[in-house]
């Protein structure tokens, strides 16, 4: 690439930056040309040539890109001291094009209308409402337990493998569509990560790959949160960039689903949001609503706890601390904690519909 290049791709990275700020200002823009415009087209575009291959070329791009900047950096680094402001250029040139591939591919999405307004649900609930939700939560959740042939102190086990549980997974999706068309989900393009056992040491379930539109999911994971995390990050796919809204768009998908052991899980999610928020603004009644919920659901949660708990490392810590400035860095404000207005969602959108 020469100079002149360079030096051009450098100084439009403050140009970038200040068109997002000003896109950003504009989110039915965004909604309209973008997330229900170019995005849906890329993103099929790239699920068709991608999807069908049974391992994750997101994860190889990544390793690629890693050695490359690694070798990068080896040939480069005396620069550093010889020819600071060319090698400022290079790097500069280089944030250039992430950025704005990053942006184009994906990244948009995050600026786009908040789902509560495009679904015309309200934002905010009382904690009556709260307990309201939850009580009904724990009654079918307790409810699908011993649908599924489970004694209540047992936990279920969901008896899919991770390929089982991806093809399964589009059912829900099928059946959104036809309440919300935006929910459509075709095709598939979800598959385990190679990098499992790094990304648990991390702290993730899964992540998406906005250069191929692949959705990458933990294997490693336990089962009952497996169909959760799928939908999740397909919701990613089909773009809902806002983590909440992904969360939020996971439990819809498996509650709407026709298997009853991912319709379980959908449950037994959203039921451990709501009870961890009324924890938060009413530990009375907390302590009141989780006896009345079946043992073996809450083994399930412990076996959870305990899973991540085996694995936690200084360097979670740091991964997330990056990703919550991420967040914050892409119009989630309150970073990680943004995860809660999924229970706002979940609330709002079930008091007038039967579980």
């Amino acid at each position: 690439m020469k100079k002149r290049t360079k030096l051009i791709l450098a100084l439009l990275l403050p140009v970038q930056y200040i068109v997002i700020l000003i896109l950003r200002q504009f989110p039915q823009f965004i909604e309209d040309y973008y997330s229900q415009g170019l995005f849906p087209v890329i993103s099929k575009i790239s699920r068709y040539v991608f999807g069908w291959i049974s391992f994750s070329i997101g994860d190889i791009f990544y390793l690629l890109l890693i050695l490359l900047l690694i070798r990068w950096i080896y040939k480069n680094f005396k620069r550093l001291r010889y020819e600071p402001v060319l090698f400022a250029v290079d790097i500069l040139a280089s944030i250039s094009i992430i950025y704005f591939l990053f942006h184009i591919l994906w990244g948009l999405n995050y600026h786009r209308v908040p789902l509560h307004e495009t679904l015309g649900l309200e934002r905010d609930y009382t904690t009556e409402e709260l307990v309201k939700t939850t009580e009904r939560l724990i009654a079918k959740s307790n409810e699908m337990h011993r649908k599924l042939g489970f004694k209540d102190s047992v936990k279920v086990e969901i008896p899919y493998n991770a390929n089982e549980i991806f093809e399964k997974s589009i059912n829900g999706y099928q059946h959104l569509e036809k309440e919300y068309p935006n929910l459509a989900y075709t095709p598939k393009s979800i598959k385990k990560s190679t990098w499992s056992l790094l990304l648990t040491y991390m702290g993730y379930s899964g992540y998406f790959n906005p250069l191929t539109s692949e959705s990458q999911v933990n294997g490693l994971i336990k089962t009952y949160k497996f169909p959760v995390v799928s939908c999740h990050e397909q919701a990613h796919q089909i773009g809902y960039a806002a983590e909440n809204e992904a969360n939020f768009i996971a439990t819809l998908a498996t509650l709407h689903n026709d298997d009853p052991y991912i319709q379980y899980t959908g449950y037994i999610f959203a039921l451990r949001y709501c009870i961890n928020e009324i924890a938060r603004r009413d530990i009375d009644k907390y302590e009141e609503l989780l006896p009345t919920v079946n043992y073996g659901i809450l083994e399930s949660y412990r076996e959870m706890r305990e899973f991540w708990a085996s694995y936690q490392n200084p360097f979670e810590d740091l991964s997330k601390a990056f990703w919550d400035q991420f967040l914050k860095a892409n119009n989630q404000s309150q970073g990680i904690m943004s995860y809660s207005y999924m229970v706002a969602l979940v609330v709002n959108y079930y008091e007038d519909k039967p579980f």
